[in-house]
């Protein structure tokens, strides 16, 4: 009798080619989308800021949607690690740059996180020949308050509730630069202590 092949064969790693995936792609595809509806009427408080600001809610929501299906299908994959941190930051990098547009947000507060995004997302890249950086529990951090801050600021909440939910608002948005700039500050840590590591002797 002839041992089973599959005893001690490693599980077939998933394709990039799945649903997840395909989740994330979209959100990438919808930034532009959401872009032009928040710019389109100069930001008046009608129905396309009120559109605007709920696909930028829907879009931002199916971060956790396609990380739970792919944690619990075992459709895990380097590409989605990667794409995953850039489809947040193409989304909330629109949002930014269009409230500053607008001036509702100040230019410095958008540079500020861009800066950092970009900087950690080229550092990803950089360092693709060795090993793919998925996003530690602080950024995951990060982008959930980033995500809420930006959500409060383009709801329309103001011209229904008063000037007080500004600073409401304000609190969020400085909170989430805060975060932005500590994690950024950890990922560079992170990189110098991986660098000074020698390499495993074979």
């Amino acid at each position: 009798m002839t041992e089973s092949n599959g005893a001690g064969a490693a599980p077939p790693r998933p394709s990039n080619f799945n649903l997840p995936n395909a989740i994330t792609i979209v959100r990438i595809i919808l930034a532009p989308v959401f872009f032009v509806m928040l710019l389109v009427d100069n930001g008046a408080d009608g129905g396309l800021r009120w559109a605007a600001a709920v696909l930028f809610i829907l879009a931002i929501a199916t971060d956790g949607i396609d990380g739970h299906i792919a944690r619990s299908r075992n459709l895990v994959t380097d590409l989605g690690k990667l794409l995953d941190p850039i489809a947040d930051k193409v989304l909330t990098g629109a949002a930014l740059i269009g409230l500053s547009i607008l001036a509702e947000l100040p230019w410095w507060v958008t540079i500020v996180i861009l800066v950092r995004e970009v900087g950690i997302t080229v550092w990803r890249f950089v360092q693709l020949s060795d090993r793919v950086i998925p996003a530690s529990r602080g950024g995951k951090l990060k982008t959930l308050v980033q995500s809420i801050a930006i959500s409060l600021a383009l709801l329309p909440f103001p011209a229904l509730l008063g000037d007080w939910v500004n600073w409401v608002n304000a609190v969020f948005m400085a909170l989430a630069l805060i975060l932005t700039v500590v994690t950024g500050i950890d990922y560079l840590v992170q990189a110098w202590r991986l660098n000074r590591t020698p390499p495993a002797r074979p």
